[in-house]
């Protein structure tokens, strides 16, 4: 029984890799993630944080099992108006690379991508790539508290360079607690609930890793940036 057990939970972990390879590209999506590698908070510039937000399913009867399966399943659709997440074919598996756009205010887009680090039947989790807002993990899971379900976004970060740690300290970071707050609530929806989210932020390490600083070089921001800005002249040239 133990080494059956191993075996499964070997298979809720993904592979490692060199590099980011996504194995599908919707119409609409830009890759900038193929060839980058993954970077931990450890890899991360700014400041360290843990934020975590919580909402309660009271009243719903569903399981964490089943709050998790319809997670997977809809994933993008929980998401705020204006940011898009482009699921793998094969859904939310160890192993696959998704691409996402997330709105940075003005009309710009910030388009990167997560590679799915974990999954099982009561959590995923995603991680970042060089060039994201922050280095880190984001772990969605689903247990159990007073009898009944709380769905719960984790996030373990930095920001990777300088500039996003100026842009995450200038309202970055509410700007972030308000889109999971977002997701949560529409999560709750879907399931039958309409209990507020609570977040809770704590700030685990004050330093920021100068050494770091070069991350700046795959900024994604930057290179949305500057795709968005010269649409204009690549269109006259069509």
């Amino acid at each position: 029984m133990d080494s059956q057990k191993v075996s499964r939970d070997e298979g809720n972990w993904a592979k490692p890799v060199a590099s980011l390879a996504p194995s599908h590209v919707p119409q609409g999506a830009l890759d900038t993630v193929g060839g980058k590698k993954v970077l931990s908070p450890i890899q991360g510039f700014g400041k360290m944080w843990q934020k975590t937000y919580r909402v309660s399913l009271a009243g719903t009867g569903v399981s964490p099992q089943q709050t998790i399966a319809v997670w997977k399943e809809e994933f993008p659709t929980f998401w705020p108006k204006g940011s898009q997440f482009h699921a793998p074919l094969t859904g939310i598996a160890p192993g696959e690379v998704a691409l996402l756009q997330a709105s940075l205010g003005g009309g710009l887009k910030l388009s990167t991508g997560i590679l799915v680090i974990y999954a099982d039947e009561e959590s995923f989790t995603f991680m970042t790539p060089q060039g994201h807002m922050f280095a880190g993990w984001i772990t969605f899971s689903a247990f159990e508290a007073d009898g009944e379900t709380v769905a719960q976004a984790q996030v373990l970060m930095r920001a990777q360079d300088p500039l996003t740690e100026l842009g995450l300290t200038l309202g970055g970071h509410r700007k972030e607690d308000v889109f999971w707050e977002a997701t949560l609530r529409a999560l709750a929806r879907r399931l039958g609930s309409d209990v507020e989210p609570e977040t809770n932020v704590v700030c685990v390490e004050r330093r920021r890793q100068w050494s770091r600083a070069g991350n700046v070089r795959h900024s994604s921001a930057f290179r949305s940036s500057l795709h968005s800005a010269t649409s204009p002249f690549r269109r006259k040239t069509l």
